[in-house]
């Protein structure tokens, strides 16, 4: 059986979230020796704008929102207009999909434009790092997990930022095809059927207050002291207010509590010395305050999908006398 797969194109589409899963499924057909996708553009007026940031261009297709209604699997890539509510035609649409039990999965931002059906609420899911408090401010009633590459509910799917869309789509061929026609097209396309960690490992740093005013030095106090414990009552004497207060203006401004944001700062600071110094872990545990290395790897592998070792081999700064043609070596202490 033949299974269409839609990919709504609203204007403002990212065009490699827009071509990602024709790239997947398409080289899936040819993998498998057999065409077990069609795939759909679907556009309302059947006719879209791809975001000028990404190159512009006009995207002019044989299939309009109905044809959403009717597929298999529904693909939901970012668009440049996702903080704005979709037009009714598009909710309407995803919302018939899934009422004939079609697979819904957003890339990217487009869990904005999922999570306006109201159909993710009661679900764990995910989006790109740099938008999932905005996504969970929006929709209280969905547990939005940022450490993630992708979340799958079987009918509905998540997944993180761009290149994101790549592990989802291989992920329903390994579904719909098996475990052989899913390595074939990884390998075919260039890239590991699975990837280490997750998208934790690419963000840049600790959330921001929303309020800078408010946070923002006893951030930078906490900041200056990660290498010491620090208690709760510690960051409240310092800020001069009671527990109680500081731990409801972090979540009201940061959306955590002050000893998760000092953990994730933690781990931020671990990953800056990985990608910069040779330090073994058994140091990088003493000058983060994580005290033993297997609180650090624990913390770390916990927030980060991934090793500090993995870590160090994928993000490491080579540093000048290591270059190619400068004599040097890349090797380091294990992490």
């Amino acid at each position: 059986m033949t299974m269409v797969v839609a990919v709504l194109a609203l204007d403002g589409v990212v065009p490699f979230e827009l071509s990602t899963p024709g790239q997947v499924f398409g080289t899936a057909n040819e993998a498998a020796g057999t065409p077990h996708y069609e795939l759909r553009i679907c556009a309302p007026g059947r006719r879209a704008t791809t975001s000028p940031e990404h190159g512009a261009f006009r995207i002019d297709t044989p299939y309009g929102l109905e044809d959403v209604a009717d597929a298999h699997t529904v693909v939901i890539p970012a668009h440049a207009g996702f903080l704005a509510p979709p037009p009714s035609a598009v909710i309407e649409a995803l919302e018939r999909a899934a009422a004939r039990e079609a697979r819904l999965a957003s890339v990217c931002v487009g869990a904005f434009t999922l999570a306006a059906t109201g159909l993710l609420d009661g679900h764990r899911a995910t989006t790109h790092w740099r938008y999932a408090d905005e996504l969970a401010r929006r929709h209280p009633r969905i547990d939005v997990d940022p450490a993630v590459l992708f979340v799958d509910h079987g009918r509905l799917i998540t997944s993180a930022g761009v290149a994101a869309g790549l592990d989802l789509c291989l992920h329903l061929v390994r579904r719909d095809l098996g475990a052989e026609v899913a390595a074939a097209t990884a390998r075919r396309i260039v890239m590991p059927l699975q990837r280490d960690g997750g998208q934790a490992q690419y963000v840049e740093r600790p959330a921001a207050p929303t309020d800078p005013g408010a946070l923002q030095p006893v951030m930078q106090w906490m900041e200056s002291r990660l290498d010491r414990p620090l208690t709760l009552a510690d960051i409240a004497d310092h800020a001069k207010t009671s527990v109680r207060t500081l731990n409801r203006q972090f979540r009201a401004q940061t959306g955590t509590t002050p000893l998760q944001w000092l953990l994730r700062a933690r781990i931020h600071r671990v990953r800056q010395l990985l990608e910069t110094t040779d330090l073994p872990v058994t140091l990088l545990a003493d000058r983060t305050g994580f005290g033993s290395p297997a609180t650090l790897r624990h913390h770390f592998a916990r927030h980060t999908g991934t090793s500090p070792h993995a870590y160090r081999s994928a993000f490491r700064q080579r540093r000048r006398d290591e270059q190619p043609g400068n004599g040097g070596g890349t090797a380091g202490p294990h992490a």
